[in-house]
């Protein structure tokens, strides 16, 4: 299962997005957005993100 992004939480910084190892992540109207394809449950988003935003 991939890594998913409560869009409620996040507050657009980025930070998932520049960790992410397989650039599995992008940017949609401000807010992360994790493509489930590329994802590999590597979960180095889930603790970089500063607001708790990225669950598993």
């Amino acid at each position: 299962m991939s890594a998913v992004v409560d869009q409620n939480t996040c507050n657009g910084c980025k930070a998932c997005v520049d960790i992410c190892p397989v650039e599995a992540i992008t940017m949609q109207n401000e807010k992360a957005l994790i493509d489930a394809e590329k994802c590999t449950d590597c979960e180095a988003c889930v603790g970089e993100c500063p607001v708790e935003a990225i669950s598993m």
